[in-house]
């Protein structure tokens, strides 16, 4: 069994689509989603600076469209659904959301397009921010960050919690964090799934409700319990509500290990959640797609992995 996992916020770097506009159709792909969601896709994703591509309404759906386009790339909508699970990390639960067949890749986009809008400018309205919290006794750093007047935003498992916040809060973790742990700030611009963005989700919640959802062809795993979604429609509801819910990655790779995933595939711009996994599924392989030298390996790594379970 094989999972295909689509990475979040913080994973885009400068440049990072270049070298896959050169593979046949996706320029023109890239192209026709940037027009349809009036973000110019193929600038932030070519020749756009670090500070451009750190701004949520822009990183948000350039990352959606990376995992989209390098999904295309290895033709994953021609995989057989019994042979693998999907899922993804914050925002990139909705690339996950598109692969399993919810949303087509341009509602999923204009999804994307608002939600990232929204938490922009939530985040515009105070200092808030996100550190990583990595080490220490889980129920330690979890009163730590209760104790600072934080919340425990994303459970990544492997060790990693990330609290958010306001700045001053974040600051004062840092000067005190948990016993054997360290406070490292992420580079994103506010507290999502917290309470701080709840601004955010009124026009996503419109745009929502005028969608017509298809069920999961696969297993589709959620990020408030690591459980598969029944249904399009509450897979999309569970996309509204994730924007101030915290993140149980933790969970979902839990539900990965009872599923008999033997495989973790992890989508452009890869390296964090197969990262996270080393730690927390030890022995179980994982792929992280980073440019399209790795399509060939990414290409075997399916054709090994994407097998029925018995």
């Amino acid at each position: 069994m094989l999972a295909i996992v689509c990475p979040g916020q913080g994973s885009q770097t400068p440049g990072f689509l270049t070298p896959w506009l050169e593979l046949d159709g996706m320029a023109g792909l890239l192209d026709e989603w940037s027009t349809a969601t009036g973000v110019d896709l193929t600038a932030h994703g070519t020749v756009s600076d670090e500070a451009t591509i750190k701004d949520t309404a822009v990183a948000q759906p350039l990352i959606v469209a990376g995992g989209l386009l390098s999904a295309r790339a290895l033709g994953v909508e021609a995989l057989e659904p019994r042979t693998w699970v999907a899922a993804g990390h914050s925002v990139g639960e909705i690339t996950a959301a598109a692969l399993a067949g919810v949303l087509p890749g341009a509602e999923a986009l204009e999804f994307v397009r608002i939600r990232a809008t929204g938490m922009a400018a939530a985040a515009a309205a105070e200092p808030t921010g996100m550190s990583a919290v990595l080490g220490g006794d889980p129920a330690e750093v979890s009163a730590a960050i209760e104790a600072h007047g934080l919340v425990a935003a994303n459970a990544n498992g492997g060790g990693q919690t990330v609290a958010a916040g306001s700045l001053g809060a974040l600051a004062a973790l840092a000067e005190q964090p948990p016993a054997k742990a360290r406070v490292v700030p992420l580079k994103v611009a506010g507290a999502f799934h917290t309470p701080y963005m709840a601004p955010a989700v009124p026009d996503l919640a419109a745009y929502a409700d005028g969608l017509r959802p298809a069920d999961p062809a696969v297993a589709l795993l959620s990020n408030r319990d690591g459980q598969a979604v029944a249904s399009g429609r509450e897979a999309v509801d569970r996309l509204v509500d994730q924007v101030t819910r915290p993140v149980r990655w933790d969970l979902c790779m839990e539900s990965l290990r009872g599923a008999g995933v033997t495989g973790i595939l992890e989508l452009l711009p890869g390296g964090t959640l197969a990262g996270l996994a080393k730690r927390a599924l030890k022995g179980t392989p994982t792929l992280a797609v980073k440019s399209p030298e790795d399509l060939d390996a990414a290409r075997a790594f399916i054709a090994e992995h994407a097998v029925a379970a018995a």
